[in-house]
Order: structure tokens, then sequence, then C-alpha cells
């Protein structure tokens, strides 16, 4: 698979690491939209939200209760976003179901 998350979670890209376990990966991102920008990825490929379903979504829930402890690891303390960007339209750039996690300052109101 030419997954550039996939080759990141094996190592043959590297990146700044902020967080891994058995089944996600989190590591900064290279053009960060916010202070503290990191993404979290399941180490399962998952192409998108679309791909979501009862055999994986397991993988999400676990992103979603290790959030908090990635975040506050980083030293966001006063609130932060997670995004997730869904197919072409939203401008998802790699096929791979990440969620951003932007954060370390007082973010815009808008999400556009």
């Amino acid at each position: 698979m030419d997954c550039l998350f996939c080759k990141i979670i094996e190592g043959s890209i590297p990146s700044k690491k902020a967080y891994e376990d058995d089944k996600i990966f989190a590591f900064y991102d290279i053009a960060p939209q916010a202070p503290v920008h990191i993404l979290v990825i399941p180490k399962t490929h998952i192409a998108s939200m679309d791909e979501v379903n009862t055999d994986n979504a397991d993988v999400v829930a676990h992103i979603f209760t290790k959030i908090p402890e990635i975040a506050k690891a980083a030293g966001i303390v006063n609130g932060y976003r997670v995004v997730s960007n869904c197919g072409d339209d939203a401008c998802q750039t790699v096929k791979h179901l990440h969620f951003h996690i932007l954060g370390g300052t007082q973010l815009k109101g808008e999400m556009c």
C-alpha cells in the first residue's frame, strides 16, 4: 500500500511522535495550523470516516478516549478542537482516517 500514514506508522517515514499504543499512533503535523497540531491515526488502515463500520468502530472509540490524554500531555490546558476531513470536497489529502487535535491558543470561532 502506498499510504503516507501507513509508512509513518511502520517508521519508514520519520515523524515526531506524540503518543503510541497497540491501536493508534499520534504525531505532530509538519505544517501546523495551531501552536499544537497533532494527528491521531489508527494503525489499521481505514481510508476515511466513510469506511468506519461495526468491525473497526472500536479503534475510533479508542482514539476518542485517548485524545484528552494526548492533548494534556502536549500542554493543551484550556481547550482544543478535533477535526476530521472526509473526502475530496472536505480537502482530505491523505486517504487514511485521521483526527487533527488543534490547540495551544484561542482558536477562531469559524470553522472555514
